[in-house]
Order: C-alpha cells, then structure tokens, then sequence
C-alpha cells in the first residue's frame, strides 16, 4: 500500500448500531476526525483508515463481521483493502 497522504473517508448512518463503530474506528486511527450529522458520521483520515474487526467486537460486546459495515455504510472515498480482520481505506499514487 502507498504512503499517499491524501484523505480518505467513510461515512455511515448516525444511529445506535454505528455507535461502537464510530468509537473503535476513532480509537484506532488517532489522526482520524469525526463529524457528526444529523443523519450520518463521516470520518476523514489523512492517509490511511484502518477498521480493525477486533476492536469494533470489544465495543460491541459480540463477534461481528467487517462486512456487516456495508449496512449502515453511505459512502466511501479511497481504495479499499479487506480481508477478515481489517478494512483499511487508502490511497495509491
């Protein structure tokens, strides 16, 4: 994966289920920063934004499936690496 700077985003719907979400992806990616919506999160990155299943899991109290994101998922900008763990946006130069 480059190291492009350029930000990357997702954005989810703003409501109960996205909660634990929004907060592992937040504690995980410190340079990430979160605006809120009345109807949607987004969450912009310089870089690189990596969502870790596992973290998402210790918010959630249950095992949860990376791909149960698409669900509430409205959007997304960058290149998407995914695998079983992790959903990481990124950019190549």
């Amino acid at each position: 994966m480059a190291n492009s700077k350029q930000p990357v985003f997702i954005a989810f719907q703003a409501n109960n289920d996205t909660l634990p979400i929004i907060d592992a992806i937040s504690e995980d990616n410190p340079n990430a920063v979160v605006t809120e919506m009345p109807a949607m999160v987004k969450i912009d990155c310089p870089g690189r934004l990596v969502i870790k299943r596992e973290s998402i899991e210790e918010k959630m109290g249950r095992e949860f499936n990376l791909q149960e994101l698409q669900i509430n998922l409205i959007s997304l900008s960058g290149e998407i690496d995914e695998d079983d763990d992790e959903f990481t946006l990124f950019w190549n130069e």
